[in-house]
């Protein structure tokens, strides 16, 4: 079986799968149009985001039999069109879900106790306590939306701070130790700290917008460490600024290109963002560690293995 790796990973990726006798081919600069043309002599594809796999991509791979990404959203793959043609898809959030619940947690301690704030004024010369007295996660109701891999982990690590965590997901039934699945508007009502944990689909792109924030009965903290457009900026923004959201973690941008790798810097609503005390902002590394570079891969591998070997 022949595979072309469009993107740089963990080199246990290759070391493995030539152990195991597949032909790989490793391109990390090939234009669209280059990979394009020459999807047609390959069995597989391993992606992270460089290239998107849409509608012409892939009814040029005729010979595809699997895409695999690295990582955990699939949205820059057209499911419908890879599913009608019979590819099978492989993604790994089994990989990165413990980085991605860390850093929710990080994110809200910093946020919320101002450790980034009071840090710099001390370096400065400013010695503020009254002015940073922090904000306790213990007693505080945690919702969740999502409760796939990310949110499992998530809810697994705030029980531990003593926070009462729940949840909604479009699937049923999925209540266990660490959280209670609820309906949304239950949801609305009791979280103090909102966090997003699902995909960017048709159904959650700007699930979080002026409505949404206006039916939250308490003022709540916000994280997101999902995708940028599951909540609309301009919202997010007023509700930072009338009190509605008291603070921000934000590891993912409505503005970050597809590839992830930059953002667009020209726009109001973002400046405000990255101005304002109440927000943290991260470079969406959220599932970045040097650890989770391991897992991502070795989950990538051992699934293509189980399959195609």
């Amino acid at each position: 079986m022949k595979i072309l790796l469009l993107d740089k990973n963990h080199p246990l990726i290759t070391e493995q799968l030539l152990a195991k006798n597949f032909i790989l081919e490793e391109d990390f600069t090939s234009s669209y149009d280059e990979a394009c043309n020459k999807i047609e002599n390959y069995d597989g594809v391993i992606i992270r985001s460089r290239i998107p796999l849409d509608k012409n991509f892939l009814e040029k791979g005729k010979n595809l039999k699997f895409i695999a990404r690295v990582g955990a959203g699939m949205e820059n793959i057209d499911i419908p069109v890879a599913e009608k043609l019979g590819i099978q898809l492989i993604n790994s959030p089994e990989g990165n879900r413990d980085s991605v619940a860390e850093h929710v947690v990080g994110m809200l301690l910093i946020l919320m106790n101002r450790l980034f704030i009071a840090s710099q004024e001390v370096k400065n010369g400013i010695w503020l306590r009254e002015e940073n007295r922090g904000d306790e996660l213990l007693g505080k109701t945690v919702g969740l939306i999502g409760y796939g891999n990310m949110g499992k982990a998530t809810a697994k690590r705030l029980s531990g701070f003593g926070c009462k965590v729940i949840f909604h997901d479009i699937l049923p039934d999925l209540s266990d130790e660490f959280a209670t699945q609820v309906s949304l508007e239950e949801l609305k009502e009791k979280a103090e700290v909102l966090s997003l944990h699902i995909p960017l689909t048709d159904l959650s792109y700007y699930l979080i917008d002026g409505l949404f924030l206006s039916d939250m009965k308490n003022d709540f903290y916000f994280v997101n460490t999902a995708r940028g457009k599951n909540i609309e900026t301009k919202s997010l923004v007023e509700a930072l600024k009338s009190g509605k959201v008291k603070g921000a973690c934000l590891d993912v941008l409505e503005y970050e290109k597809s590839s992830f790798e930059n953002i667009e810097t020209e726009n109001d609503d973002l400046q405000y963002l990255l101005d304002s005390e109440k927000v943290i902002v991260t470079p969406h590394i959220a599932g970045w560690t040097h650890q989770s570079k391991e897992k991502l891969a070795q989950v990538i591998v051992d699934k293509i293995v189980a399959q195609f070997a």
